[in-house]
């Protein structure tokens, strides 16, 4: 299996009153995040956000719809993964999206990647999140709608 890249996306999923889609890890329960991925490949970000969101909840995505925040951070991936990355990896650089859907809805989970699926109110999602990045995403969300 070849190694993912040291980049990847962030997509926080929300309602237009700010409730947040947040994901639980299949192999961490208690792990809470919005949906996440590595890109594939030579894809462009936009095409991996979009495709992270169909394989992890089963929503399409219009590209219209899907917010890129132009906005990157680099993170310290944790020791528990970095077997997955190339030898010496040790960051990642990690792109902000967005996705506003109508209202809260069910989810499709990839089952071998996430058990459970919640929507919370966006300050109480950012103190659940496991990822500080992730957390600071959704602590960022009302802002960004405002710009």
């Amino acid at each position: 299996m070849p190694y993912k890249q040291a980049v990847s996306v962030l997509v926080v999923i929300h309602t237009p009153d700010l409730q947040v889609l947040l994901l639980e890890r299949a192999g961490h329960p208690g792990y809470w995040q919005s949906v996440t991925g590595s890109r594939e490949g030579e894809e462009s970000l936009q095409d991996t956000a979009r495709r992270e969101v169909l394989e992890e909840t089963g929503l399409s995505s219009p590209p219209a719809l899907l917010q890129d925040w132009q906005y990157a951070v680099d993170y310290e991936i944790y020791e528990e993964w970095r077997h997955r990355y190339a030898p010496g990896t040790r960051y990642n650089r990690e792109h902000w999206f967005a996705l506003c859907v109508p209202e809260t809805q069910a989810v499709t989970l990839a089952v071998d990647e996430h058990i459970a699926y919640r929507w919370l109110p966006w300050k109480a999602a950012a103190e659940v999140v496991f990822s500080p990045s992730n957390a600071e995403a959704i602590r960022s969300l009302p802002d960004r709608l405002h710009r």
